[in-house]
């Protein structure tokens, strides 16, 4: 048993962290790697690779990721600034270069150097627009406001390009929902909706794929001609062969023949083999996580803590309901992760990061810290 007093950083640390978040989290990681022993397999098979590829290669992703979180989680709110716009700057530098140099694959570059740079710019981007509504919020004298403002269009532009619509739609939700929380007039939540409407018609009039999976989800069977529906269906059918109570662990079948079982549908792979019932449980985790989260949000007396944590909790929170509704068919396919669940190291990682970032601006902290950061005219700087 730990004592309090015990000043060293690692007792510090344990005592300041939302453990209940902490192990909310590790729960979701080690879920992970047992759900990906039931989706991968049948891709590596078919990829011709050992059975248990992905699974290990999630593992490898696993070490770094817990690291990353760790060393994210123990930050101070300015050490969280600053090396959110380091990865910013560094991750959008990589977009622009994907964009040039990038593989392109299913008609998109959205990688380079074997890492996807966009998922990094995530987690950053919500730092730092946290950083900025706040200050705007707290100091009318700054451009922080007109920064916040900026940083939307300077993100989303080149993801568009590349083009990635799933993760602008994200980090625009999630920007959307700061500047709410900043105090926006309804006037303007009138004009930025129009502006998204106004986005999903132009990508829908201009972008085939787009096109095809708007009409694929609206009618399914009129749009056979347009874009392939094999996949959304497979998954669909997952959950109904599952029922309740699920095949048991490597029982599925449907799993063989659904293309992204070990990605982007793996949901639909646990509602084959462990029912109903482990999905609404998964569900809950998620619900659980992002709840703690805004609660914690809530209760913090700096500004800056307060918004990253609303950003960031909402960030987890929309990108694991899009692909729960897209595996659900709920909405188009997007392309999206469910954290923590799915494989991929760039997400793995990325996500580690995010949720560092979460941990470390809800630590507890000495209220009179939290006055002085509020009082002082820099010490919210980066």
């Amino acid at each position: 048993m730990i004592s309090r007093a015990d000043r060293s950083f690692l007792t510090d640390w344990l005592w300041t962290i939302d453990r209940w978040l902490l192990g909310a989290l590790a729960t979701l990681m080690v879920l992970g790697l047992v759900f990906g022993m039931a989706g991968s397999p049948p891709v590596a098979e078919r990829l011709h690779l050992s059975t248990f590829h992905f699974v290990n290669r999630q593992a490898m992703f696993l070490a770094p990721a817990i690291l990353v979180l760790f060393g994210a989680s123990l930050m101070t709110p300015r050490q969280t600034r600053r090396v959110a716009l380091i990865v910013f700057v560094a991750a959008m530098a990589l977009v622009f270069a994907s964009l040039l140099f990038g593989q392109e694959v299913k008609g998109a570059r959205r990688w380079i150097f074997g890492v996807q740079p966009s998922e990094f710019v995530k987690p950053a981007f919500v730092v730092l627009a946290a950083w900025a509504f706040a200050e705007g919020a707290r100091r009318r004298d700054t451009p922080a406001n007109l920064i916040a403002i900026l940083i939307l269009p300077a993100t989303i532009t080149p993801l568009v390009l590349q083009p990635d619509f799933g993760q602008t739609m994200l980090i625009s939700l999630v920007w959307a929902a700061l500047f709410f929380m900043a105090g926006l007039h309804w006037f303007w939540v009138a004009g930025i909706g129009g502006l998204g409407v106004a986005g999903v018609g132009l990508a829908y009039k201009f972008v085939p794929h787009v096109r095809g999976r708007i009409l694929r989800f609206l009618e399914p069977q009129a749009s056979a001609g347009v874009t392939d529906t094999f996949q959304v269906d497979t998954a669909r059918d997952s959950f109904i062969a599952g029922g309740w109570l699920g095949k048991g662990p490597g029982e599925g079948t449907l799993k063989r023949i659904l293309p992204d079982s070990h990605t982007d549908f793996s949901f639909a792979v646990i509602g084959e083999e462990f029912g109903v019932i482990v999905c609404i449980l998964l569900a809950a985790l998620f619900a659980f996580i992002v709840l703690r989260a805004l609660r914690d949000a809530q209760k913090s007396e700096d500004p800056f803590c307060r918004f990253a944590a609303a950003g960031l909790a909402m960030l987890f929170g929309v990108q694991s309901c899009i692909n729960l509704a897209v595996n659900l068919h709920l909405m188009p396919a997007k392309g999206m992760t469910l954290p923590f669940i799915s494989y991929g190291g760039s997400s793995l990682i990325s996500l580690a990061l995010g949720m560092g970032f979460l941990l470390a601006v809800t630590r507890k902290r000495p209220r009179t810290e939290v006055l002085h950061d509020a009082a002082v005219p820099g010490a919210a700087r980066p």
